[in-house]
């Protein structure tokens, strides 16, 4: 990969590799645009088949993080971090105070969290190294798991949804098809059961699935077969590129709405889910209340405020799927104007000096 080329195409501002020899650290830190103010964003490790492979999920999520704060009015920008190796077997305490020092070298331009593969619990260890942490335990001065702030979120989404394509916004009777149980598909999964949905859902984990139809009375199905599922709404809310070329042609339902980052594979492909009447939710904006939660830490967590913010998701989607039925374009294309928009506005706001 050309790094230069790939920041210029996606307007990247900073790539830092980080490595320390004693933990076994190595991390890349993206960060992508800081026009609205210093970055957020969550710290992902996984055991990636290169190094090529995690330098391409960090610089597209750390975009993906601009535009969900732009989206959710935050004044915050877009910034990732991912770690080199397996959660299940490569934690430790100075690798996580390593990833801490190296943080803190940033001077607060970038603020970080949990997200794939790590826990609140492994950030109380990089706390001992910066303050420039969002989303700790509420013992440690954060607000807690954000798992069901952002699946208030999707359902906020997918309520959306179902008014702009039936003209309720009931979950009665509807039949919801999620891929994934975790932190966030797990709460999605009982929000929707407890609105009176039908729920279908897959994890890769088939204890988890257990678990969660024991307790919940969801109706399990295939992983793999999942996106494929008779439904009014698709949830994802497990890793991205879920929808690509391939299996957009599969999906059988009215809306897709869920949790995951980087849901579409290409942004071209929001144009094939317009053709197939498939009205999408961009996942930056319906997975933004896990962000909205956080971000509210630094200046002084409120839930009221956040749950006031978390509900706007539904306001925002419905003027965009509006929006979208006017210019006859997708939701996508729609979404990504309102951004690249507020983020012009405040650009020229700033250049007035006191």
């Amino acid at each position: 990969m050309d790094i230069f080329q790939a920041m210029q195409q996606r307007g990247h501002e900073q790539v830092i590799f980080n490595y320390d020899r004693a933990s076994g650290l190595k991390a890349i830190i993206a960060i992508h645009d800081t026009t609205l103010g210093p970055a957020l964003g969550g710290c992902r490790m996984l055991p990636y088949a290169n190094e090529e492979a995690a330098l391409t999920d960090v610089l597209r999520l750390s975009e993906g993080m601009t535009y969900k704060s732009a989206a959710a009015g935050l004044d915050f920008g877009g910034g990732k971090t991912v770690i080199l190796a397996d959660p299940a077997t490569d934690k430790s305490e100075a690798l996580f105070r390593a990833l801490g020092r190296f943080i803190d070298t940033l001077h607060g331009r970038y603020r970080t969290g949990e997200d794939v593969g790590t826990s609140d619990q492994d950030f109380v260890q990089s706390l001992r190294e910066t303050r420039y942490l969002v989303g700790l335990p509420v013992a440690y001065g954060g607000s807690g798991d954000t798992g069901d702030n952002t699946a208030l979120g999707v359902i906020a989404a997918i309520r959306a949804g179902l008014f702009h394509r039936f003209g309720s916004d009931s979950l009665q009777g509807r039949r919801v098809a999620i891929q994934g149980l975790g932190k966030v598909g797990y709460h999605v999964a009982r929000h929707a059961i407890e609105g009176g949905a039908e729920v279908v859902a897959a994890d890769i984990n088939p204890h988890v699935v257990g678990r969660v139809a024991s307790e919940l009375g969801i109706e399990p199905t295939d992983p793999w077969t999942v996106l494929e599922t008779t439904c009014d709404v698709f949830s994802p809310c497990a890793l991205g590129n879920v929808i690509n070329t391939d299996t957009v042609e599969h999906l059988d339902c009215q809306i897709v709405a869920g949790s995951a980052n980087n849901q579409l594979e290409h942004d071209h492909l929001a144009d094939r889910l317009l053709e197939r009447n498939i009205l999408y939710a961009p996942d930056f904006i319906a997975n933004a209340g896990g962000l909205i939660q956080v971000a509210d830490e630094i200046q002084g967590y409120n839930p009221d405020r956040v749950t006031h913010q978390v509900e706007s998701i539904y306001d925002v989607l419905s003027a965009i799927f509006k929006e979208a039925d006017v210019r006859r374009q997708s939701t996508l294309v729609v979404a990504l104007d309102h951004v690249k928009k507020r983020l012009d506005d405040v650009h020229q706001i700033r250049r007035i000096r006191s």
